[in-house]
């Protein structure tokens, strides 16, 4: 034994040294690479890519109008800080530069700057300096891919005003926070800064209920297509509803912590009378992440449900395998004893023996069909 992993070792050295493994290709003495999966632990990056296209839209409102502006230049936002109204101001396709200016002008933490720059940070909530922040996911369901996808939303609330960041400007979840600015002396239009804040968590939050829902279809799809047709394909839907649901779970569970951070915050930003509206969205939070555990649940169920088909599968096969052997065995049995080579055997000498012994074949054959189909056993 010693001799042959010396040998082996011998010859792996040389078989490397003479014929060198190029880039790509495959080296069977080369050990498989771990996939890591986890959070980007960092709060910038500089691997985010500048947008094509920027759009900044403002919501300047009070209780009798609200206006809408469409603004071209980061600088363009600047007056509202210090308006007597409230304002949203909602900025579609960062650029480093354009939130390096503006955090610079409104007196926001380089921190949060950071945050709002970052790629693939997990939900958080801070309190710094004069204001309110927020990072969660924006979930969404593609239809075609039947895969979550998932945008990044910054929002920070200071003194009558809410600042929020996303990423792309062809998704949105807020129409019906604007809806509800259109209308007029409604609740959010006689509402405070905080409130609007409040709104655009919820709209967020109810629209996690929308992806789950569309998982739940999947779900009930997969699992009617594993009581028809337990194959290699089926067991691939599974495995890959199960990385959704990992993914759906995953990307709402710290946003529980998020709502929770505004209703133990003291902060002078948060009205009393808009404490209630936040413990509503925590709630609602609470239930999307029970429904996700369940809906999680269900999946594992359907790796059960198909682990079980292919084994009643079997069972199956194997039962007609050993019922055809079971058929089989008197007849050979019986051929087998008569072709022994021996002289004095007494029905070698008979005239019909062969049809004969044939005939006691079929009849064995057909009375053990008879009993099994009798005990119900095919």
């Amino acid at each position: 034994m010693t001799v042959y992993i010396y040998l082996y070792c011998v010859f792996s050295t040389e078989y490397m040294s003479i014929h060198p493994v190029l880039p790509g290709a495959m080296n069977p003495f080369r050990h498989r690479r771990q996939r890591n999966i986890s959070y980007n632990p960092v709060t910038s990056s500089a691997t985010r890519q500048e947008p094509n296209v920027v759009k900044i839209t403002v919501y300047d409102f009070n209780q009798a109008d609200c206006k809408i502006l469409q603004l071209e230049h980061i600088e363009d936002t600047f007056p509202y800080k210090d308006s007597s109204t409230v304002s949203w101001i909602n900025i579609d396709g960062l650029r480093r530069e354009d939130i390096k200016k503006l955090c610079d002008y409104f007196g926001v933490h380089f921190l949060l700057a950071d945050d709002i720059l970052s790629v693939g940070q997990r939900a958080k909530m801070d309190e710094i300096g004069d204001y309110l922040f927020a990072l969660l996911p924006m979930l969404y369901f593609n239809y075609q891919s039947h895969t979550v996808e998932q945008e990044q939303v910054s929002i920070l609330l200071g003194k009558n005003i809410v600042i929020s960041f996303q990423d792309d400007p062809e998704k949105d979840v807020f129409n019906s926070v604007r809806e509800k600015l259109n209308i007029h002396n409604s609740k959010l239009r006689n509402g405070s800064a905080d409130f609007l804040a409040y709104s655009l968590l919820d709209a967020i939050v109810d629209s996690y209920f929308h992806v789950v829902d569309k998982l739940a279809e999947r779900i009930e799809f997969v699992e009617d297509l594993v009581q028809r047709d337990a194959s290699k394909r089926t067991l691939g839907r599974i495995n890959f509803l199960r990385h959704e649901m990992l993914t759906f779970r995953r990307a709402i569970s710290p946003v529980r912590d998020v709502i929770n951070g505004f209703l133990k915050s003291d902060s002078e930003l948060l009205h009393d009378t808009v404490e209630k509206f936040f413990k509503d969205v925590f709630d609602h939070i609470i239930q999307a992440n029970d429904t996700a555990e369940n809906y999680r649940e269900m999946v594992l169920n359907l790796q059960e449900m198909y682990l079980t088909q292919v084994n009643l599968k079997m069972n199956e096969v194997m039962k007609v395998l050993a019922v055809v052997t079971t058929l089989i065995a008197p007849p050979t049995l019986i051929a087998g004893i008569y072709g022994m080579n021996f002289k004095n055997m007494p029905e070698l000498e008979t005239k019909n023996g062969y049809y004969v012994v044939l005939a006691i074949m079929v009849v064995i054959f057909v009375s053990m069909i008879a009993v099994f189909k009798k005990r119900g056993w095919f």
